[in-house]
């Protein structure tokens, strides 16, 4: 077994060597599909634990020797996204599990973001009343793209929404999947794909996005339609083949 603690963190030792353990009979769920995650009561923090699932053979083979695993990848993301001043919750640990030399389970654990919801709340919009969180949201996707941080994984469930002082905030989550690159006007706009269905939504993000990042307003709000529209029309096609192979049992 492989556990890696952050320094900053030592005192949870104990508790980070227990997990394997206690995991499948303490803490709470809030998350159960193909992977869990749990949070626990740690000297009176809040801590999550997310628990990833067994992969396949030949991918336990790939991350025993030749990948880092997503536990690993989740770990140093969160060090560097909050070392490059946004919010994810911080990295506490990461451990890896093998069985006969290959890996087993792996479990990222880190500190349980207080911001009560969302962003998928407001998939739907509507924008009337809104306007202030959306543009604070196109915003922050500007100034993470400026910083070089593309979550490729930006979905809305991965955005959690808090606010303070009349200011909307942003904590991201589920950070094993990004990349940290310089991200053109293009592939900004593509990032905003899955997140919302309203187009008067998309509208306002992709101008004060633009905006933010001294790109062209017209050609953003193009862009950010486009990618929405491919994006929704790959996703009606997988739910109509999905469909056809039901009918057809």
């Amino acid at each position: 077994m492989n556990i890696v603690i952050n320094p900053t963190f030592q005192s949870f030792q104990s508790f980070v060597e227990s997990v394997p353990q206690s995991f499948g009979y303490e803490g709470r769920t809030i998350y159960k599909g193909r992977n869990e995650i749990k949070v626990f009561q740690v000297n009176g923090i809040e801590v999550n634990v997310k628990k990833y699932r067994k992969p396949i053979f030949l991918n336990r083979i790939v991350y025993s020797f030749f990948r880092k695993t997503k536990a690993s990848k989740a770990y140093y993301n969160a060090i560097k996204v909050v070392d490059l001043g946004f919010e994810t919750p911080e990295a506490i640990a990461y451990i890896e599990e093998k069985s006969a030399g290959l890996l087993s389970y792996s479990y990222f654990i880190s500190l349980q973001c207080p911001y009560p919801k969302e962003i998928r709340e407001l998939y739907w919009g509507p924008l009337d009343g809104n306007e202030t969180l959306f543009a604070d949201f196109a915003r922050y996707t500007a100034a993470l793209h400026d910083k070089g941080i593309y979550h490729l994984d930006y979905s809305p469930g991965n955005v959690l929404v808090g606010e303070k002082d009349g200011k909307f905030l942003f904590s991201l989550v589920d950070i094993n999947r990004m990349k940290f690159i310089p991200v053109s006007l293009e592939l900004g706009c593509q990032n905003f794909e899955r997140m919302f269905e309203n187009d008067a939504v998309y509208t306002l993000i992709a101008t004060e996005y633009a905006k933010a990042r001294g790109l062209d307003v017209p050609l953003c709000v193009k862009s950010i339609h486009k990618y929405k529209d491919l994006f929704l029309a790959k996703k009606a096609r997988k739910k109509r083949i999905k469909k056809f192979f039901h009918l057809a049992k």
